[in-house]
This record gives C-alpha cells, structure tokens and sequence, in this order.
C-alpha cells in the first residue's frame, strides 16, 4: 500500500513517529511529534495536485500565528522579511496563505523534513511579539566561553560555509582545534532549544563529525517534550549556567584535551 511505503521513507528521513492517514482520494493527513510553542502540532497534508504531489499546510501556520499577531503585522516589516527569506530558502510557495512544497523526484522524505523546518521557522515570528526584560544570559554564556576557550579555537555564531553558507543552522559557539570540534548552544527557551535540535540533526544528516553541549538558562522552564526530543541529540547537558559554572569550565578544559 502507499501508505506503507511512504510512511517508511518518513521514518527513515524524519523519525520513526510520524504516520499517514487517509482522508479521502489522493489526500494524506501527515502526524508528526513537531509542535508549536503552545504545543498544538504542525498542521501537514499529503495531497495529489493535478499529476503532482504536494505538502501543504491547509492555511493552518498562518491562522496559528493569528492568535498572538496582527494578521497585516505578517506581510510587513522584520516579521515579512523572515517568512520570505525562510519560504524561498526551503522552495515552500505561498498560495494566499496556504503553504505549499511540491515534491520533487519522489522525494518524500526529504521533502516532509524540509517542510516541517520552514513551518517551524515561518513559526519563529511569533517571538517578535514578546516584549521582554533583556536577560544577561547570553552576555554571561559569551563570557565564559570566552574566558575558558582560547579565542583562536572559539567561534561565536558560527555556521557550516559549505552545507550552510545562508546561516539558517547557527551554533552559538564553536570549539575547535580538536578531533571532533565541539558544537555548544545557549538555551534560555523553548524556540531556541528546538532550534538546537533541528540544528543537530540537520548536521548529523550532513555527516558532521562533532560533539554537543547545551548550556540552559533555566533547564526546569523548556517543554518537556521540547527538552525530550533535544536530550536525543546532545551529548551533553548543564541545567543553568549560574549553577554549574565551575563545572562548565571543569568541562570545557577536559574536551579541550581530548
């Protein structure tokens, strides 16, 4: 059945949760474990479009969105900027506000991958609308990395020149001048732990050789299925780190040798 072998190459590509089921001729609803911050899941159909498959979203990202921002708020200024940077960087149309990939070569599993990250980082606006006390988290991470890893082995904000030139996969420092250079990400929320994860994974897809460490702000605030899905993917984690500063450094002084 198509179901079958469809839902085989999403396991492979995507993970092993996602399932298929029908909804009518040539129509897919497409379950996956990727959630909003709110924690409603990605709205994603599988449907038949003339003679072309295609992902689509039902309008659903957009109307999400809606419920913390203006909808006119979407089609201008920083907000407008990122969507259509992130629709052209994953070759996602915009059909008066349903989201749209084709399928190419009967790639479904590469596709289903590419999609959820465009919907998840169209979803990224949300944060924009937060207005929050500026946190010292990000000051004291650079801080310390700076202090503990000489500045010729340490890049802040670094992405990948050759799998990444456009930077949508950032590692907030990286350590090198090692065997497997060390990829280490501040993470003060639940975006920017989802982030990291989808960061990981789109290296080890790559077949990057690294290692991983997570610095929280406060490990105790992050989703708990947000925290789960990422704690598969790194090696290494510190719950805080005002309360673990000594043992950061303790840690970065032995991979250093390693």
């Amino acid at each position: 059945m198509i179901e079958a072998a469809l839902e085989r190459q999403f396991h492979e590509k995507v993970s092993e949760k996602v399932r298929l089921e029908a909804e009518g001729v040539d129509r897919y609803r497409v379950f996956t474990p990727f959630l909003f911050e709110d924690g409603d899941h990605l709205a994603i159909v599988l449907k038949r479009e003339r003679s072309q498959w295609v992902f689509s979203d039902d309008a659903h990202t957009y109307m999400h969105l809606t419920y913390d921002i203006n909808e006119r708020d979407l089609s201008s200024g920083t907000r407008q900027s990122i969507i259509s940077n992130t629709l052209s960087t994953f070759g996602v149309d915009d059909r008066d506000g349903e989201l749209v990939l084709e399928i190419p070569d009967e790639r479904y599993g590469d596709a289903l991958y590419s999609f959820i990250q465009a919907l998840m980082k169209v979803a990224d606006v949300s944060y924009l609308t937060r207005e929050r006390a500026r946190s010292t988290f990000m000051d004291d991470f650079r801080s310390l990395l700076s202090c503990t890893v000489a500045e010729e082995r340490r890049s802040f904000d670094w992405n990948d020149p050759e799998h990444d030139p456009q930077g949508m996969y950032t590692i907030d420092c990286r350590v090198n001048n090692m065997d497997r250079p060390l990829f280490v990400h501040a993470l003060a929320n639940d975006g920017r732990t989802r982030d990291a994860t989808i960061a990981l994974l789109q290296f080890e897809r790559w077949g990057v050789r690294f290692r991983s460490l997570a610095i929280f702000e406060d490990q105790e605030t992050i989703n708990r299925k947000v925290l789960a899905r990422f704690s598969d993917v790194c090696e290494k984690q510190f719950s805080s780190l005002t309360a673990n500063r000594d043992r950061i450094q303790r840690f970065l002084t032995e991979v250093g040798t390693m």
